[in-house]
């Protein structure tokens, strides 16, 4: 090993002011970025989530909800209001994990850590946008923090600390349970913790996180547990095989960033050896995070892992890599330096161009495939649906997936009301339509790959008539296909159909 002795002055570049200025650039940079591209589908549909503030939805706990709602009441019902939250809690995140790395490795690695947080793919571009991962990653490394203060301290009152971080993560994803395990198997296999088991703030800080989940877990009651059936069921296998695997791996690995992870696979190997050593640092990164790696792993054996899923590990494999960063294998010692350097320029250049394209596409050659193009289009498709609304006499929207009736509804929603015929339960928070307004005829929007044709909405209303096709576009090329047809009369029960599909 060649670590810097701790007399030698910290590089510029991991000096906490420095730190500070670059997170706070990189944070103004995305607001500007956030404030200027289009939504995605599902911050489209989390926008409504912050309009209709609940304890919890069909999808997720409702974190993102308040995240985004509190958003909208500083910045108003806009892109950059949905987004507000999820991008001001990179700062957050950032000053927590330099403040972990500092009190388990020292101020050379805290600072590696941040770089690399930052340089991440999946950290770096994906904290442009508003889904549960923001608010889950950020109260993960809270409660990391939390766990690093009492170590250095054994001061248990960080206990309450941590509870508190665990319950909000659990609001946020269901996933943050697996930290939990993490906390539980971290008081077993770490000799030094095993004491915290005689403390009573430990399990009252556990009675904290349970205080917090208890909302979540009353609202799902009240609506035949969707939400825990919706998401846990997808833990449960329905065979087995390995041909997720591979792309689970190189998931982690291309969102890490390729150079990163190179290094956090080097410095994984020194964690696990540490914990088996008994030692506490090492021990705290390294069984906190292995049952929700696990999970992911088992879980790429019958169904695909979503690359966003592993996001709230990658605080921890950051740490790691700066392990190996601040304190460089002997051999080739000017390699693995500059191995660093290059991960985080490129992490952060590529995050710029992502940013650039974001904004101002660079091309539009890459149509659907371009991870950007749900976000594009809309204003040209909100034009033409107002006018087919206006020679129709179409007092409100159809839909049938969630997806669209959320992009339309950010579109169209201050003119036209925009309800999904179809799974009603996503709705619960939202007061019931207007049935005066149902009654009017409609335009019933879909796009084309999923178009349930005439017979099938022919059973919803006694009148139906395809009346447009429109095309999403960017830069000329075509991206989507909408069907729009004219519809009115709903048959009965009505055209909202509180569960089933289109027939």
């Amino acid at each position: 090993m060649t670590r810097p002795p701790d007399h030698v002055p910290l590089p510029l570049w991991l000096r906490p002011a420095f730190l500070a200025l670059l997170v706070v650039a990189l944070t103004g940079l995305r607001l500007v970025v956030a404030a200027q591209s289009g939504l995605a589908e599902d911050e489209a549909y989390y926008r409504l989530w912050g309009l209709y503030p609940a304890t919890g939805y069909y999808d997720h706990p409702p974190m993102i909800g308040w995240f985004v709602h509190l958003g909208q009441w500083i910045a108003g019902d806009t892109a950059l209001g949905l987004r507000l939250l999820a991008v001001l809690s990179g700062i957050l995140g950032s000053a927590a994990l330099w403040r972990t790395g500092f009190l388990l490795y020292g101020a050379r690695v805290a600072g590696y850590a941040v770089l690399f947080l930052n340089a991440t793919l999946l950290v770096g571009v994906g904290s442009l946008i508003a889904t549960p991962d923001a608010p889950s990653v950020l109260f993960w490394g809270l409660a990391l923090w939390a766990l690093a203060e009492l170590t250095t301290s054994r001061n248990p009152w960080w206990w309450l600390a941590i509870g508190l971080f665990a319950g909000l993560g659990l609001n946020a994803k269901y996933s943050v349970l697996f930290l939990g395990a993490g906390i539980v198997a971290f008081l077993v296999f770490v000799p030094d913790a095993r004491r915290w088991w005689r403390s009573w703030q430990l399990w009252a800080g556990g009675l904290i996180a349970l205080a917090l989940v208890v909302p979540v877990v009353s609202w799902n009651a009240a609506h035949e547990w969707a939400s825990f059936v919706k998401q846990f069921g997808r833990a449960v296998p329905e065979g087995w095989s390995s041909r997720y695997l591979p792309e689970f791996l190189g998931a982690v690995i291309g969102l890490l960033n390729p150079l990163i992870a190179l290094l956090a696979g080097i410095g994984l190997v020194r964690v696990v050896r540490g914990a088996f050593r008994g030692k506490t640092a090492a021990g705290l990164l390294l069984w906190t995070s292995l049952p929700f790696f696990f999970y992911l792993l088992a879980h790429s054996l019958h169904s695909r892992v979503q690359g966003n899923w592993p996001a709230p590990l990658f605080p921890a494999l950051a740490l790691m890599a700066a392990i190996v960063a601040a304190d460089p294998p002997a051999f080739a010692a000017r390699f693995w330096r500059a191995l660093a350097a290059a991960a985080i320029v490129l992490g952060l250049a590529v995050s710029l161009l992502v940013y650039g394209h974001a904004v101002t596409p660079f091309t539009g050659a890459f149509a659907r495939k371009d991870p950007t193009f749900q976000t594009r289009g809309w204003a040209e498709i909100r034009q033409e649906l107002a006018a087919l609304a206006e020679d129709h006499d179409a007092g409100w929207i159809a839909t049938y997936g969630y997806g669209l009736s959320a992009q339309l509804a950010f579109q169209l929603d201050r003119r036209l009301p925009v309800e999904q015929l179809t799974e009603r339960i996503r709705y619960a928070m939202r007061p019931d339509p207007d049935p005066a307004v149902l009654s009017r005829p409609a335009l019933f929007v879909v796009e084309e790959r999923r178009d349930p044709g005439l017979a099938a909405l022919s059973a919803r209303f006694a009148s139906v008539r395809r009346v447009a096709e429109l095309t999403r576009r960017v830069r000329g090329v075509p991206l989507e296909n909408l069907v729009v047809y004219a519809v009115s009369d709903p048959l009965r029960p009505g055209p909202l159909d509180p569960v089933y599909p289109l027939p």
